[in-house]
């Protein structure tokens, strides 16, 4: 296996990485990264580690055998370790991935003593178990994310009337550098409370586009074309309340929300909204589809407070909304982390969540397949499940718990 070529495929496939080692680890190739953060920067991109991923290590993957995939990886904020004929050190690097750690190289650094550093510290800790000093990269080292990063907009305006967007906070992603500006640019201080519901309710002037007769198209022309060419079976419909909800399915593959769209009953489907992320959806081959067909495209780099609450909107006026939980689509057909945000708003406007377990996608259409094969697919809709007196967590808990279960209990059979 030639690991030198590993690391210079990956290098152009993702111009985020500015330096990768690839190396055995536990038998299988494993790279440590240092990103490019100029061109980060340069292209206001706020989730390093979500790019770096998809369009850089699975891109790869989708490219090569088994042996030859990346099975892990770690990102550093600090340049990589070099001998001093400035080789890559690869016994420093080795023995980096074997901790699973990068360790941060000046743990015991001076940390400014003034109220506000500590108000804005205070905070971080609320969103990061990590230890928190000036150098601390805010992704990277303290593993904020999208729906953290929304919080700390809201709370520094409130808390010090400093308006932030993703541009600016491209910049601001070291603790210090963050502090700083908050420093510059204050009006005052007086530390306050972000509420995910309050941020979720906030009226806003955006309209829907409506197209049921064109669902009704789509689900008209798919349903029959999945039955025969995947011998689609469709369980648990009368699971799905006659009033507003959320439907969870998991994520296999790019079949997954015209499977949605083709198995929810057309009473349902007319009143039902599609959450998609616009790096894919809003593509020249994508984006016609999505237009008409009542989908919510976001980008996870941009406006984000206002992409969460045109999300909110469908469910304000009543109508379904079309969540994938783990936000991504499986590699290798376990699931992924759920996000928090489907069970957020599920809370915010107390309406319940349908999960829904896709089996057998992953099979008919794998991840860098551009034409589907003829393979059994199932769409199970489990019973609701409704937030009262749970917490985010417990509620996103309970829907991950219930379709590990249907996974488990009931697989499906070719």
């Amino acid at each position: 296996m030639n690991l030198h070529n590993i690391q210079e495929r990956i290098l152009i496939l993702c111009p985020y990485i500015k330096e990768i080692v690839v190396t055995l680890h536990n038998g299988h190739p494993f790279a440590l990264i240092y990103p490019n953060f100029q061109t980060l920067k340069a292209a206001n991109i706020i989730n390093i580690e979500s790019e770096i991923r998809w369009y850089g290590i699975e891109l790869y993957n989708m490219e090569v055998d088994e042996p030859q995939k990346v099975r892990g990886y770690l990102i550093s904020t600090t340049p990589l370790a070099k001998t001093s004929s400035g080789l890559f050190d690869n016994t420093a690097i080795k023995t980096v991935i074997a901790k699973h750690k990068v360790q941060k190289i000046n743990s015991l650094e001076k940390e400014p003593s003034d109220n506000l550093y500590l108000i804005i510290k205070s905070y971080l800790a609320k969103l990061s178990y990590e230890t928190i000093l000036p150098s601390s990269h805010l992704e990277l080292d303290l593993r904020l994310d999208s729906l953290n990063y929304v919080e700390l907009f809201v709370f520094v305006e409130n808390s010090f009337g400093v308006k932030i967007n993703e541009a600016i906070f491209s910049d601001l992603m070291i603790m210090r550098d963050l502090y700083n500006y908050i420093k510059e640019y204050k009006l005052y201080i007086h530390p306050s409370k972000t509420d995910w519901s309050e941020i979720l309710r906030e009226e806003k002037d955006d309209e829907l586009i409506y197209s049921p007769y064109i669902m009704f198209t789509y689900k008209t022309l798919l349903l029959p074309l999945f039955k025969l060419f995947f011998r689609l079976e469709i369980k648990g419909i009368e699971n799905i309340p006659a009033s507003t909800c959320i439907i969870a399915p998991t994520h296999q593959s790019m079949l997954d929300g015209f499977l949605i769209e083709a198995t929810l009953p057309y009473s349902v489907l007319k009143n039902t909204f599609f959450l998609a992320f616009k790096q894919v959806f809003g593509t020249m081959f994508f984006n016609p589809i999505a237009k008409h067909g009542q989908s919510i495209l976001i980008d996870a780099n941009i406006n984000l407070k206002e992409t969460m609450q045109h999300v909110s909107l469908p469910l304000k006026k009543g109508h379904n909304l079309v969540v994938f939980p783990e936000g991504a689509r499986t590699r290798d057909r376990q699931l992924l982390e759920f996000r928090p945000f489907f069970a957020m708003l599920s809370k915010t406007h107390n309406v319940p969540i349908v999960p829904v377990v896709i089996d057998g996608s992953y099979e008919a259409l794998p991840t860098g397949k551009i034409f589907p094969r003829p393979k059994k697919v199932k769409v199970t809709y489990l019973k609701p499940i409704y937030p009262t007196g749970m917490s985010y967590d417990e509620i996103t808990t309970l829907v991950k718990s219930a379709i590990e279960d249907e996974i488990r209990n009931n697989p499906m059979i070719n």
